[in-house]
């Protein structure tokens, strides 16, 4: 795409090859996630080609870089995310709240030993960007009239193994079969005890999984009505 005829109507053909072009940039870390889906949503809203082109005016043109990856991006989940996720210095090793809570949550790195306390209060441990000091990882969910919520990848390992009085300490959510288990995941155990509260571990996809399934789920339905006008026009 050119500059030429900035306030020319842009087609859907157009504005997925701007969503291919930032696809590729994040890929390659040229974006982070927030600019992506900022730029990404900017262009399935944009009307005229003068609005998308300055979506991808400071990324490299289409072969005009070498891009670090041989294949399309690689997914968030597998072996190679895995791999570089594991191994890292913890930032955190434990969390406390009294009538209170805490969260860890987003970018930050789980101590391969974990503890957390909650007494009448709440606690987030969110592992789905986490790092991961070990491959090994133990969390230790401890709660007293209060609750703790641990939140995981569908493909990571991950065994329960706490139990409760007068409360609850379980799993929900799909995923952890074998199959869907990523290669290299990390093997997290989350065990402990509840006390007239609860722990719940709960299987969610990441936000770029998310973004991803919504991107492919937009892509049906724009194919379905390319196929229903073409099946008109044939008629």
């Amino acid at each position: 795409m050119t500059s030429d005829l900035p306030d020319m109507r842009a087609s859907d053909a157009e504005r997925d090859r701007i969503a291919e072009r930032l696809r590729d940039a994040v890929a390659e870390g040229r974006l982070d996630m927030d600019e992506f889906e900022e730029r990404l949503d900017a262009a399935y809203k944009a009307r005229t080609r003068g609005e998308l082109e300055p979506l991808v005016r400071d990324l490299p043109a289409p072969g005009g870089a070498p891009a670090p990856l041989a294949a399309p991006p690689a997914p968030a989940t597998g072996t190679a995310d895995y791999a570089r996720r594991t191994g890292h210095p913890p930032t955190s090793k434990g969390a406390f709240a009294f009538w209170s809570g805490f969260g860890r949550k987003g970018t930050w790195t789980v101590a391969r030993r974990f503890t957390a306390v909650v007494l009448q209060g709440g606690g987030e441990i969110d592992l789905r960007d986490a790092d991961f000091e070990d491959r090994d990882t133990v969390i230790r969910c401890f709660t007293l009239m209060g609750g703790i919520q641990v939140t995981v990848p569908p493909d990571m390992h991950v065994d329960v193994r706490g139990f409760g009085f007068m409360g609850g300490f379980g799993e929900a959510g799909s995923g952890g079969d074998p199959d869907d288990i990523a290669p290299g995941s990390p093997r997290v155990i989350v065990t402990g005890f509840a006390l007239m509260g609860g722990v719940g571990v709960e299987r969610k996809l990441r936000r770029a999984d998310k973004q991803r399934l919504k991107e492919a789920r937009r892509r049906e339905r724009l194919d379905k009505r390319e196929g229903g006008g073409a099946r008109g026009e044939l008629e």
